[in-house]
């Protein structure tokens, strides 16, 4: 019902108030069952999460980053699901395991929650521990301040729709800002414990229910670094957070854990962005400190392939051209704006994620609300994250709906 009223307005403008709703909603419904939703790929094959569940001795981890926007604990579990059924992993375990975060060095700090999940096949042979990070708990008492604009004594002005947009406006604008001052730094702490989280041993040994802060500095988690397989999915702003927090991780280790810094150079550890926005949160930012040297570091005979930060970093980045907050990655953007010792590959995925109405005549038009959070509920994107493209593994729905243009160096 949400299409339905700027479709009724167009009626009602276009002198035709007495075209009944029973039509339009019938209009609506024939569009909707021809789902003729673009899915284009330019990049180099990938290959999903599937092939890595297997992973022995070590398992397959996969860490969660939300975006703009207060979040609760939870909050990607209808994503998990379509994910885990993708995957074939009916088996979960019977309670989650939450570890409040906080800094090494001052362990007053509530610095978010870290929800894990331990999923299973049903003979037990493959297994994905899924890490969710809310780190949503640093900005929001930042943005009380804006908490009176959505009281009664404003909102009961605005027309209903203007309050629902104000409404999300209020909750979503302020963290991009937020994170280019003080609280950055927190959040990149609380990034940065909660892969330290990944990299320990298994899920017996995981607290529970505790604050506490994890240092990279045991042993254990080199050794878990070798033979453990890492991934991120992210949204939004949270790509930045995780491009910036790997950046954070990979220097302070290299100067205070050889062991672990070494064995990250040799890890591949892909990120699927959803509503990329990492053109948008370029600006106003500094240059990085290595750009345009990717051959130096990343090619075995670069000469300066002893200091990469990871092995390679392939980036998916999924974009729906009617999300307003969304952007692909454009040619050049990486090697410029991105740290060269990151090894990044990028596969722009154009998709629209939003159904696309004609507006009887008046032109096309989809919801850019949908557009903008509809990505973990498609099932083609879940779909290129469990299994990905070009492979033997390929979903029937990407192979029938996706259009892959393959990239060669």
């Amino acid at each position: 019902m949400k299409y339905l009223l700027p479709f009724i307005m167009a009626a009602q403008l276009g002198g035709c108030a007495s075209f009944g709703k029973g039509m339009v909603e019938a209009y609506l419904e024939k569009q909707q069952s021809d789902d003729t939703r673009i899915c284009e790929i330019w990049g180099k094959p990938f290959h999903g999460l599937s092939p890595f569940l297997g992973n022995k001795p070590g398992r397959m981890k996969v860490l969660m980053v939300h975006g703009v926007g207060d979040r609760l604990p939870g909050y990607s579990t209808q994503f998990v699901e379509k994910l885990t059924k993708e995957l074939d992993l009916p088996v979960m375990s019977s309670q989650h395991k939450n570890i409040t975060l906080t800094s090494r060095f001052d362990n007053s700090k509530n610095l978010g929650n870290l929800r894990i999940t331990r999923w299973l096949s049903k003979d037990r042979s493959k297994e994905l521990l899924l890490y969710e990070l809310t780190w949503s708990t640093i900005t929001a008492k930042q943005k009380e301040v804006l908490a009176y604009d959505n009281s009664g004594e404003y909102s009961f002005r605005r027309a209903e729709v203007n309050n629902i947009m104000k409404r999300f406006s209020n909750d979503t604008s302020p963290d991009p800002i937020i994170y280019l001052g003080e609280s950055r730094e927190d959040i990149l702490v609380s990034f940065g414990q909660s892969f330290c989280w990944m990299t320990k041993s298994n899920w017996d040994d995981l607290p529970n229910n505790a604050q506490q802060a994890c240092s990279f500095n045991d042993s254990s988690s080199a050794a878990n670094i070798h033979i453990d397989q890492y991934a991120f999915i992210s949204h939004s702003l949270g790509s930045r957070i995780t491009i910036d927090g790997m950046q954070r991780i990979a220097s302070l280790v290299d100067k205070r854990n050889a062991e672990f810094g070494n064995a990250l150079k040799n890890k591949e550890i892909p990120i699927y962005m959803m509503s990329n926005q990492l053109p948008m949160l370029q600006l106003g930012r500094k240059l990085p400190d290595v750009g345009n040297q990717k051959a130096a570091y990343c090619q075995p005979d670069g000469e300066k392939y002893n200091q990469r930060m990871l092995a390679k970093t392939p980036i998916i980045a999924f974009s729906d051209p009617n999300d307003l907050l969304s952007y692909a990655i454009p040619h050049g953007f990486v090697e410029k704006y991105i740290d060269s010792r990151l090894c990044i590959d990028v596969t722009n995925i154009n998709i629209n994620v939003a159904t696309i109405f004609d507006a009887f005549g008046l032109g096309k038009l989809a919801n850019p609300l949908d557009a903008h959070v509809g990505y973990d509920t498609d099932d083609r994107v879940v779909a290129l994250i469990a299994k990905g493209i070009g492979n033997k593994n390929t979903a029937q729905i990407v192979n029938e709906r996706c259009r892959w243009i393959e990239t060669i160096d």
